[in-house]
């Protein structure tokens, strides 16, 4: 921990502004009294490191939240791992190196939980990084987001850059991909059961066993956690950002269609990966800073699903 970071005056530049995440932070830092920084990609392709650096030197940012990142569910990271890992590579390298170069003050690395050990003890804890094979439907992801957190890490060791990294457990919530074919779970499932509904049919497939366990945090909890990292957190480890709470796959489709109001049948295509069978974070060195999520699994469900009724004309599904 250092001295708290006031963000009232600061020019905060979030990469990744229209994505889940990125639009959830500045919708809780719209509360703050400070400039928000925004780049759509026509305006700027993060992946290009004369225009981030161009673009950096021009604006000069006093925070830095790398938001950005290539995302999607197994298909795709089965699909595309080339562009999985060279494009999450290209972003973050290029956005923390100008950082560096600019003098930014702080800079907040997201990760994701993917970057554990498939076979991690539970729940994961910061320090298992490294210590075992990835699960292998995500890896590409996982190796590009290991990396940016080493580069962050590396920039502090050697430059004293007040660099930090924060790694989210599955997110959903307002503007997630709804896109069946690159989507993660809960989004999918939500499109799924709805389009059932809609279309009058008698059963969901759903991909794997239903037995895999995992942990869902609504965005705008995530984005709560991450400003109140940028303004309390300094340290070279990254911390986990998750609820501590686990549901089977079984159950989240159990949710997903009772908030649907869907009553057909559940059917499980078990020649489908299930990927790793538990993922639950320990976020105890969060929860000690004094930080605690609010919003249950049920109750953000129900809200993106409201969300997603009200937008879908301009999502993906």
């Amino acid at each position: 921990m250092s001295e708290a970071m006031k963000l009232t005056g600061k020019s905060i530049y979030v990469a990744g502004h229209a994505g889940m995440v990125g639009s959830a932070i500045v919708r809780r830092l719209s509360s703050e009294e400070c400039q928000i920084l925004k780049t759509t990609r026509a305006e700027l392709d993060l992946r290009d490191q004369g225009n981030v650096n161009a673009w950096m030197a021009k604006h000069r940012p006093d925070v830095v939240v790398v938001a950005a990142a290539k995302v999607g569910g197994i298909l795709a990271n089965n699909t595309q791992p080339a562009e999985f890992l060279y494009d999450n590579l290209m972003i973050e390298t290029n956005l923390v190196r100008a950082a560096h170069e600019v003098g930014v003050e702080k800079l907040l690395f997201l990760g994701s939980s993917c970057i554990y050990p498939k076979l991690a003890a539970q729940p994961m804890a910061e320090d298992a990084l490294l210590t075992g094979a990835l699960e292998p439907t995500n890896e590409w992801y996982a190796i590009a987001k290991i990396a940016g957190i080493k580069l962050c890490q590396a920039y502090r060791r050697q430059y004293g850059c007040e660099f930090i990294s924060a790694m989210p457990t599955n997110m959903y919530g307002q503007n997630d991909n709804f896109d069946l074919a690159t989507s993660h779970v809960l989004p999918a499932l939500l499109v799924k059961v709805h389009q059932a509904k809609m279309t009058h049919k008698s059963t969901i497939e759903v991909w794997g066993s239903g037995a895999p366990l995992r942990e869902f945090m609504h965005a705008d909890d995530c984005a709560d956690a991450l400003v109140f990292l940028i303004e309390n957190y300094s340290g070279e480890s990254h911390i986990n950002v998750g609820t501590g709470e686990e549901v089977s796959i079984r159950e989240l489709a159990e949710t997903i269609c009772d908030v649907v109001g869907f009553d057909g049948d559940l059917t499980f295509d078990r020649t489908k990966p299930d990927g790793t069978p538990r993922k639950l974070m320990d976020s105890g060195r969060l929860r000690s800073m004094g930080w605690s999520p609010r919003i249950k699994l049920r109750e953000g469900i129900e809200a993106t699903y409201r969300w997603y009724l009200d937008n879908q004309r301009i999502i993906r599904s």
